[in-house]
């Protein structure tokens, strides 16, 4: 039995010896016939073909005729039919290998699509992680706010300790209304 339940058991005996040995190459041979039969090109040799054979069959020169119309082009008939029973195994031929392919491109699809979405799913929790750290972080704003509370507190122990009117942040260094931390005082001996 198969391995597989899609692929065809291998015969037990060889009656004949294999005539290509190699599988592939038949393969790809009957492939580019079976390409070649499906295109237009094609068609229209075969149609000038049969109009030269019916033409020169029913009006050439009656001791050169070989397929005579009155028995109904016999010859014509049975190359065309030849010419059709080696077409269709080589189209089914070149449709099981495209098949073929096809099995293993979805194959591969389906690893891709795999490998993306664990990709994704470690990105996505790497970004939920991130958004966790990112929280726990101190802010500018809340920086700020601490230093401005911890200006007031020694504000307020200078106050205590020399007896001094207390002074606000602002005063000690502050932003005159900007709030993108630079001072417009320069510092000098009684800021310290």
């Amino acid at each position: 039995m198969a391995e597989r339940l899609d692929t065809p058991r291998l015969s037990r005996r060889k009656i004949l010896p294999p005539f290509f040995s190699d599988r592939d190459a038949f393969g790809k041979i009957s492939e580019s016939i079976a390409r070649f039969m499906g295109t237009p090109r094609f068609i229209l040799w075969l149609t000038m073909f049969c109009l030269v054979w019916i033409s020169w069959n029913a009006w050439g020169p009656e001791a050169l005729r070989f397929d005579k119309a009155a028995n109904g082009f016999t010859a014509l008939t049975l190359m065309l039919s030849l010419q059709a029973s080696y077409a269709a195994p080589l189209i089914l031929l070149a449709q099981n290998r495209q098949t073929d392919r096809d099995r293993v491109t979805a194959e591969q699809d389906r690893q891709r699509a795999e490998r993306n979405l664990a990709d994704t799913e470690f990105l996505a929790r790497e970004m939920a992680s991130l958004r966790i750290a990112l929280s726990e972080v101190a802010t500018r704003d809340f920086v700020r706010s601490e230093l401005r509370n911890l200006l007031e507190d020694l504000a307020e122990e200078r106050e205590a300790v020399r007896g001094t009117p207390r002074e606000t942040p602002r005063d000690l260094g502050g932003t005159n209304g900007r709030d993108d931390g630079h001072d417009e005082r320069a510092p000098g001996p009684t800021d310290r």
